[in-house]
């Protein structure tokens, strides 16, 4: 009896069996071979194991796996928007996911708890902003540099709404800890997140059943977190980026985004971004503004303005299309507590999408 023949009579998979699986895999299109072929995932491993240094005191000890296959789940909770329940469970279920992995099915498999922390680790050491510039040099280093001025906007990041009475609203207003709120409840203020904000968001109403359009705006309550990010228009990747609570001001973030090391002067953002400090600041550091202008008050934009602004806004748009990719169809959400550990799911996010654009720009350029 042939292996494949003894596989289905109910017998153990044997090494042919499995490999078939994967060539079919192959064949039908499976991205993250792909993603493993192109990112040096190496580059990554000096920053990791200068963080699981840092958190050795941390309750439970350093992981018993790889670092860089412990951050290559992390990446696969970003891509594919998993709990780290699911992604326990998914891993063991797929092929593709144990392959990208680089285990194979007699392997231990990462459990939930052990994915949690290690992310925790990471979160302990503050580790996601190297991490983040560590593969930021990769890019410079392969000639995608930063260049032709930066696109910058932040985008709201939903987390699990809070149930807190009047008073309690008060008091994370206020600025105290989810501990100092309920010391006596040490349970419950694990779980109160006292650092995200409800901020209103405004969106323009769609034209009514007959074509109508009525100059009304919609309000939309929104609890969580803000991505703040600024890409470079050559290439797309994210160059610089921040996490607040989502009830900041996106223009007090624009220094904090910006990437020194962009050869292009040029600065493109919204309205939200026009201020006279903020011009001034561009100004004193070497940029050129060419931030959207607002509607003057009680009277009609100038035509000129409009049109400046209507060129804007066709660059601008690149940045919209990160948000997007990161919401629609990486599912990014905020399951955590407290603005830490949002940094990291936030910068995991940030630096999943660098990875895949990586990808993308490396097969433009890859010969036929």
């Amino acid at each position: 009896m042939v292996e494949s023949e003894h596989w289905r009579c109910g017998g153990q998979a044997g090494f042919w069996d499995v490999d078939e699986r994967y060539a079919l895999l192959s064949e039908a299109g499976d991205p993250l071979v792909k993603l493993n072929e192109v990112v040096p995932w190496e580059v990554l491993r000096k920053p990791l194991a200068k963080a699981l240094k840092r958190s050795d005191g941390a309750k439970g000890g350093r992981p018993p796996f790889d670092p860089v296959m412990m951050f290559k789940i992390l990446v696969l909770q970003a891509l594919y928007d998993l709990s780290d329940d699911q992604a326990e469970f998914v891993i063991n279920d797929r092929l593709s996911f144990l392959r990208f992995l680089g285990l194979s099915l007699g392997d231990k498999v990462p459990d939930a708890k052990t994915i949690w922390l290690f992310r925790e680790h990471l979160v302990q050491a503050r580790a996601i902003n190297n991490l983040f510039a560590r593969f930021d040099k990769h890019l410079s280093k392969s000639g995608y540099l930063a260049k032709g001025g930066q696109i910058v906007d932040a985008t709201l990041v939903a987390a699990p709404r809070q149930r807190n009475s009047d008073g309690e609203k008060e008091a994370i207003k206020s600025g105290k800890t989810a501990k100092e709120i309920w010391p006596d409840e040490p349970a419950k203020a694990a779980q109160k997140d006292a650092d995200a904000r409800w901020t209103v968001k405004f969106s323009k109403a769609k034209p009514d059943v007959d074509g109508t359009v009525r100059q009304r705006d919609i309000a939309v309550p929104s609890f969580g977190y803000k991505n703040h990010a600024a890409i470079d228009r050559h290439c797309g990747f994210i160059r610089g980026w921040n996490v607040t609570s989502a009830s900041a001001h996106d223009g007090a973030q624009l220094r904090n985004v910006l990437n020194p090391d962009n050869t292009g002067s040029k600065v493109w953002a919204d309205t939200a971004y026009r201020s006279k400090k903020n011009e001034a600041w561009l100004e004193r550091n070497g940029y050129e503004s060419d931030i959207h202008h607002r509607k003057p008050k009680g009277r009609p934009m100038s035509e000129a303005t409009s049109r400046a602004n209507g060129r804007r806004s066709k660059v601008h748009a690149f940045v919209e299309h990160v948000f997007a990719r990161q919401k629609s169809q990486m599912g990014l959400f905020i399951r955590t507590i407290g603005i830490e550990r949002a940094r990291v799911k936030i910068g995991m996010a940030n630096i999943v999408y660098n990875l895949t654009r990586y990808v993308w720009h490396q097969g433009r350029t890859a010969p036929a």
